[in-house]
């Protein structure tokens, strides 16, 4: 029996289909993956790539800036203020960021909104690839 998941941001629902794992990154608990039968489960998300595996082994991996997880009853729903697809993410764009960032973190490595954006910027191109 697969997991049936669901990603959805304020604007739309990204994907929404069946998986044999969903692996993710909580705030407080590190890594966690999620298969049929895992107990229920919420917790806060990091900004971090969700990857959705589906039963012919396919890869769908989702840039997820935040949010929550549930799981319940093989259901895993995805709740994010901003996420976004691969073919939604501009590379070039992204790499600009990672690397106005990394500038700015040089001059002040305690800079919370220039971490923040390497972080997000990190996770478009991970997800991009």
């Amino acid at each position: 029996m697969p997991l049936t998941v669901s990603v959805v941001s304020p604007e739309r629902v990204l994907y929404s289909g069946e998986a044999m794992m969903v692996a993710t990154r909580t705030v407080e608990g590190g890594d966690i993956a999620f298969q049929p039968g895992h107990a229920p489960f919420i917790a806060a998300l990091a900004t971090w790539p969700l990857r959705v595996i589906q039963s012919d082994s396919k890869v769908e991996t989702i840039a997820v800036h935040g949010g929550f997880v549930e799981v319940s009853n093989n259901t895993v729903t995805v709740l994010s203020d901003v996420a976004e697809l691969p073919s939604q993410i501009d590379v070039p764009r992204a790499q600009a960021a990672k690397e106005a960032a990394e500038a700015a973190l040089r001059l002040d490595v305690n800079d919370v909104e220039a971490s923040a954006a390497l972080a997000r910027a990190n996770v478009r191109l991970q997800a991009a690839q």
